[in-house]
């Protein structure tokens, strides 16, 4: 699993300040960080992938370092990628942990397999 350690820890950090329903997951080839057993927000090679309120995509597509999540080859308009080059600052990515974890409390948990 190749993701950014230090990304990972800085996220980690961010989460815990207000959370502590908190479990990672290895997940897209990265760390996924599951708030109240919901996806919420992961590191994925050298870039941030947030889970955010679809009714927001156009406006926050628009950020520096952000990009479609295009995983599958189709976009999905609840996530992004946030590359590492654009979360230089603590402010910068607790803007995008903010962001999430905002959705996170109204966001649908997956269903669970059995």
């Amino acid at each position: 699993m190749a993701y950014n350690e230090k990304l990972a820890n800085h996220v980690r950090e961010l989460i815990a300040l207000t959370h502590s329903n908190v479990d990672e997951k290895a997940m897209f080839g990265g760390l996924c960080f599951m708030v109240n057993d919901k996806m919420c927000v992961g590191v994925e090679k050298d870039r941030l992938m947030v889970r955010i309120d679809p009714a927001k995509y156009d406006e926050v597509i628009q950020k520096e370092g952000c990009r479609p999540m295009d995983f599958t080859g189709k976009v999905m308009r609840g996530f992004v990628f946030v590359d590492a080059g654009a979360l230089n600052t603590k402010k910068k990515l607790e803007y995008w942990i903010k962001l999430a974890l905002d959705y996170n409390k109204v966001a649908k948990a997956a269903k669970k397999k059995k």
